[in-house]
């Protein structure tokens, strides 16, 4: 039960993170998310520690990113877009408890396409849980590297001073570009490496120690805005190692 009540703490982190998305909170949701996805690394950690690997696991493991990196994330660019055309979506006010605002403009109905999202992350899970391909690596983005990068450009869009990253990450149609390209990457037939270490040795694992390290620099030097720079990283570090490894090179 170890590893399913590591799972569950995922789920919980999510169902908070989903929480203060709604209230338009996104550096609290945002804070949960990475709770809820360092619970999600150590879950299959302890149960592959403990060798109690099974069916249940994994199932259960799929549930808890359905919400932390599937909902959440959705939710997030659900109010990206209210904010980018001037409609808010907030659910929870004080005054009006558990209701959805009024919005007059068609234009005002984008903002449920964030809501793509959380579709192509939920198709995504479902894929993972039957491929037998993704034991050791991943077949397209997994969840929470796509839910770490909706959430921080959300949390860049209110605390950024920099006139040139607001005026892009509140354009509506920049916001649903990102969402396409979000459902794409989640589900398309492009092999990157996991962050799994069967040990800490430096051989076998040579890409992701080199990947920590570069995070922790960009981490340190842009902070929030590292994380983008980080996602995108992920992506050619493992195409570029994907096509040295069919080179034979390595």
């Amino acid at each position: 039960m170890i590893p399913n009540i590591i799972t569950l703490l995922n789920l919980l982190c999510g169902c908070i993170a989903a929480v203060y998305a709604f209230k338009d909170q996104l550096i609290l949701a945002g804070i949960f998310v990475a709770m809820g996805i360092v619970f999600d690394f150590f879950d299959g950690f302890a149960a592959r520690f403990l060798k109690v690997t099974g069916e249940l696991g994994k199932q259960l493991d799929s549930l808890a990113d359905m919400v932390t990196s599937g909902l959440v994330p959705g939710i997030v660019m659900c109010q990206m877009l209210a904010d980018a055309t001037g409609h808010s979506t907030t659910l929870f006010t004080v005054e009006d408890g558990l209701a959805w605002s009024t919005a007059t403009s068609l234009f005002a109905e984008v903002t449920f396409l964030g809501f793509l999202i959380t579709a192509a992350s939920g198709y995504r899970l479902a894929k993972f849980n039957i491929d037998t391909r993704q034991t050791d690596s991943f077949i397209g983005v997994p969840t929470p590297a796509n839910a770490i990068l909706i959430i921080s450009l959300g949390i860049m869009t209110q605390i950024t001073s920099v006139d040139l990253i607001y005026s892009i990450l509140t354009n509506p149609y920049v916001l649903i570009a990102i969402t396409l390209l979000s459902c794409y990457l989640l589900n398309a037939e492009l092999p990157l490496f996991a962050l799994k270490f069967k040990n800490f040795g430096w051989k076998g694992n040579e890409i992701r120690w080199i990947f920590i390290v570069i995070c922790i620099a960009l981490i340190l030097t842009l902070n929030i805005y590292a994380v983008p720079c980080i996602i995108a990283l992920y992506v050619v570090m493992s195409v570029v190692n994907n096509t040295v490894s069919k080179s034979g090179v390595m």
